[in-house]
């Protein structure tokens, strides 16, 4: 059965718009774990954007089923991770001008970086995930850095145009899901997802746990968070 790991940055996103304290995204964390969720996700970019340093150190003292923290394969944010110490870290790329995480970290061109980002959180007691694209070049060399888990980039399905398109980047997902599974890799999957393409990915058994996050506090902001996560955890459980 899989899992559903709820990501609070929007609560930040929306904190930030208007440059007060509320609402508080470790309060969102709270909600979350209550409405039965599995884990909390929060990314700690390095402009602190949304998520910063406080909530980061909140948040963990208050999750209480597994915390995962998103992340830049940088050495200021090793040393972040360490001193927060997550249950999971999830290296993704990053850039500044981007709104969201816009692909998966391409581990071939970053090799030795995401090596050693690896062999420091595993030092730390922290398991290294790993956030690319659903290529299986890209999973043989998550298998061969050491990876525990790969998380594959889900929104070239969740951007698509058109059924063939989604039916393409589909077969490359469970493709990919597959050959990450057969290397002994945990697989996790997220970006994009919503209420109501989740049912789509009815078909592939090896995904282990969602990461969800925008579709579900978006949907909180009209019916409240413990429904929200409700609604999406029956979907889940329901694949």
């Amino acid at each position: 059965m899989a899992q559903l790991a709820v990501n609070v940055d929007h609560v930040a996103t929306l904190r930030q718009a208007r440059g007060v304290d509320y609402p508080d995204p470790a309060a969102a964390a709270v909600l979350v774990e209550l409405a039965g969720a599995d884990g909390v996700v929060i990314h700690l970019r390095e402009d602190r954007r949304h998520i910063n340093e406080r909530d980061a150190r909140v948040i963990r003292q208050l999750v209480r089923t597994k915390l995962i923290l998103e992340m830049a394969p940088s050495r200021a944010m090793l040393e972040m991770a360490k001193e927060i110490a997550p249950h999971q870290a999830t290296l993704v790329p990053e850039t500044r001008e981007e709104i969201t995480t816009e692909g998966g970290l391409d581990l071939l061109a970053n090799r030795d970086t995401v090596a050693g980002a690896i062999e420091f959180l595993h030092a730390a007691g922290i398991k290294a995930s790993l956030f690319v694209d659903p290529e299986p070049e890209q999973m043989r060399a998550a298998a061969e850095l050491s990876a525990d888990v790969v998380e594959l980039h889900t929104g070239a399905f969740c951007e698509a145009r058109g059924e063939d398109q989604a039916k393409t980047e589909m077969a490359r997902i469970a493709r990919a899901a597959r050959e990450a599974h057969s290397l002994g890799l945990t697989v996790h999957a997220g970006h994009g997802i919503g209420y109501t393409d989740i049912r789509d990915f009815s078909g592939i058994p090896e995904i282990a746990e969602f990461s969800i996050g925008h579709s579900i506090v978006s949907r909180a902001v009209l019916v409240g968070m413990d429904r929200a996560v409700r609604e999406m955890l029956a979907l889940v459980r329901g694949l």
